[in-house]
């Protein structure tokens, strides 16, 4: 099952106000957890957000995060009409690779993969090695 953290966070107010400056609500993220608890517990899930280091690191088995170069980024957010504090905050972000980061500091070494997002072509490769990573994990598995 394919989990946005994003919507999930709006569509069952798992937030505490939204943020005017960066045009985002403020993700209540001891919600978030206790949401998605049973869920993600159960396993067979894909989750998509933007951070990891507030989720328990039992719900993963493999946690990607996807890089983009700063120019490459900043054009894509740009065109998706953030605000631009939104986007500084993300280009330095990425600047100072605080998400791979966050990943390490959070998971098993051995868990967390990173992957160029800059091309199409590059999120199709990525999307092909997930699901190469979930065949084998389910055949590992007998699932």
């Amino acid at each position: 099952q394919y989990i946005n953290v994003g919507d999930w966070v709006k569509q069952h107010d798992l937030h505490s106000g939204f943020d005017e400056e960066h045009q985002a609500y403020m993700i209540d993220e001891d919600k978030v957890v206790d949401a998605l608890e049973d869920l993600l517990s159960a396993g067979g899930c894909l989750v998509d957000y933007h951070s990891c280091d507030f989720f328990p690191e039992r719900w993963f088995d493999l946690v990607v995060v996807l890089q983009t170069d700063n120019g490459v980024l900043y054009d894509r957010l740009e065109k998706r009409g953030y605000p631009q504090a939104k986007i500084t905050e993300n280009v330095e972000c990425e600047i100072m690779m605080v998400l791979l980061q966050e990943a390490h500091d959070s998971y098993d070494q051995n868990i967390v993969v990173a992957l160029p997002s800059n091309t199409p072509e590059d999120m199709d490769s990525n999307v092909e090695r997930v699901l190469q990573w979930a065949a084998a994990y389910k055949s590992q598995h007998g699932l």
